[in-house]
């Protein structure tokens, strides 16, 4: 994510002022991605490797009589080994071909369903969340607001405190603010969007005492 030096102090600033109303604390990550998807590009090599077989299956007289007229021999009787030998070898080649050309990231991540990235961004917001976040403040009143570039898709994962009496609709006007700004191009001004809608949030259901210490950063966090 393409932030300058103003802008990372503008999302920390924003930080500062929406936790100054709350006992809660937020903390925002971004990430370049959070998974390599390496077993996505395994799945649709074998995918292409089964339908590689079935085709053979379904037309094996037009394969062996391709096979014939490349090697220039004369047309013979197939054995079983020599069909068997030929199906290895097709499936082997369909296999390797759809896994190299899918070792380029960007084409992995296309050929990457929607609904498995984000349950891939999820469980790494959690991941991060339980890493960073969980247990570190000592009303567990801690938010985390994580976004995954590659994928263009953010989360909200929130303490268990704020868990009981917040709902997860509720983080859908801090959601609908980052994306709205992300799609326009202005990534801090959305990300400073979504932080005061959280610190809205938090105010209102856990307001500031003065008793709970400021016990995670505000800065943004980029990995």
């Amino acid at each position: 994510m393409n932030l300058d030096s103003d802008q990372r102090a503008a999302i920390a600033a924003a930080v500062t002022s929406a936790e100054a109303q709350t006992d809660g604390e937020i903390m925002v990550v971004t990430s370049a991605n959070s998974d390599a998807y390496h077993d996505v590009a395994l799945h649709w090599a074998v995918a292409a490797m089964l339908l590689a077989l079935a085709v053979l299956a379904s037309f094996p007289a037009f394969y062996t009589a391709l096979v014939d007229r490349i090697s220039g021999g004369w047309q013979h009787v197939w054995t079983p080994r020599e069909l068997l030998t030929l199906a290895l070898l097709f499936a082997a080649g369909k296999f390797l071909g759809v896994r190299l050309i899918l070792a380029w990231r960007p084409l992995r991540l296309a050929m990457t369903p929607r609904a498995t990235k984000a349950r891939r961004v999820r469980r790494r917001a959690i991941q991060i969340f339980r890493a960073g976040i969980e247990r570190r403040t000592a009303t567990r009143t801690g938010v985390l607001l994580y976004l995954s570039e590659d994928e263009h898709h953010a989360e909200i994962v929130a303490d268990r405190a704020i868990h009981q009496k917040v709902s997860q609709e509720r983080w859908g006007i801090a959601m609908a603010s980052l994306i709205e700004a992300l799609r326009a191009g202005r990534p801090a001004d959305g990300i400073i969007a979504a932080i005061g809608e959280i610190g809205a949030v938090l105010a209102e259901t856990f307001p500031r005492t003065g008793n709970d210490p400021d016990e995670l950063p505000d800065r943004l966090i980029e990995l």
